[in-house]
């Protein structure tokens, strides 16, 4: 059974491992993602998350297999999307650095991740979702896709310290 919850120190250490497998897969040409060693995603990530009461995982036999940062946060480059659905910063949520590890892919972990989030998006009063991704990153780009995010717009960037990248503006917006 699956158990999504807030993240505690404990759980630093599978995360920055999780973190370190879908990097490793990228560097073996398995996936592609755009995420860079020692750059981004790093235990800093995890650890400034933590800090915040942000980070939350999913749980599996006692395992981490899922990580993701939610918050009211939106990168700066928000502002160059053109957003279909205006709203005031404290109605937004957003969800960020969702990461799954390599090994229980297509268990629907991802997909169990994203609804943890809509659901805390509602609970917290935040009928906005916003998301962001590299363009290269198809995997993400087609689970946001299935659980009905639209796609708003690139915007060409230095995002997290790596350049070069095409970050994709995501959004949707829920009934309540």
């Amino acid at each position: 059974m699956n158990t999504i919850r807030k993240a505690t120190s404990e759980d630093i250490d599978a995360i920055s491992l999780i973190f370190e497998h879908i990097i490793g897969e990228e560097e073996k040409g398995s996936c592609t993602i755009g995420w860079k060693r020692g750059i981004y995603p790093t235990r800093d990530t995890a650890v400034a998350a933590l800090e915040q009461k942000e980070l939350f995982v999913m749980e599996a036999d006692g395992e981490v297999v899922a990580a993701m940062r939610l918050n009211r946060d939106q990168v700066p480059e928000y502002k160059n999307c053109r957003w279909e659905y205006p709203a005031a910063d404290d109605r937004v949520m957003v969800m960020h650095t969702l990461v799954v590890e390599p090994s229980v892919k297509k268990c629907g972990c991802g997909k169990k991740m994203v609804e943890f989030y809509e659901n805390y998006a509602k609970e917290n009063n935040c009928p906005y979702l916003r998301i962001d991704t590299n363009a290269v990153n198809a995997r993400a780009r087609a689970l946001y896709k299935k659980c009905g995010y639209k796609e708003i717009g690139i915007t060409p960037c230095t995002f997290n310290g790596i350049s070069g990248v095409d970050l994709v503006c995501i959004e949707k917006k829920l009934d309540v």
